[in-house]
């Protein structure tokens, strides 16, 4: 009996199957690594905001917190001549109707939101901001 010669295996030519399955998988990684970190980019730091008098500061430091329709949602100062300056108060400890240890520095790259949900700036990626001059 005449034996048969072993089969060699076959060989795939370059950009074969297998190549181009390599390829794609590694397109699809990079993928999920470019999604995966744009979605950890918008993981951003929440800080409220009140409203409050900043023609009157109190003698412990706290200012009182008035309506939050008084003041603009772009962060400026609004006057109201005899009434006072209304502005954005930043990060602080409530107590009652006052509001100290905080900033009346608008901070960047975080999410500020209102005591009533109002959302005046967003954080991460494309944040609103503004300078004042």
């Amino acid at each position: 009996m005449a034996r048969k010669p072993p089969r060699k295996p076959a060989r795939l030519e370059p950009g074969g199957k297998a190549s181009k399955a390599i390829v794609i998988s590694g397109i699809t990684l990079v993928s999920l690594i470019v999604v995966g970190a744009c979605a950890a980019d918008d993981d951003y730091e929440e800080v409220g905001a009140d409203c409050v008098n900043l023609d009157n500061r109190l003698p412990d430091g706290s200012y009182e917190v008035v309506d939050e329709d008084l003041c603009d949602d772009d962060g400026t100062v609004r006057y109201h001549g005899s009434h006072g300056a209304y502005g954005w108060y930043y990060g602080g400890a409530r107590s009652g109707t006052r509001v100290s240890k905080g900033t009346t520095v608008r901070p960047s790259d975080v999410q500020i939101t209102t005591r009533k949900g109002t959302v005046i700036q967003r954080g991460g990626f494309g944040g609103r901001g503004s300078s004042g001059s």
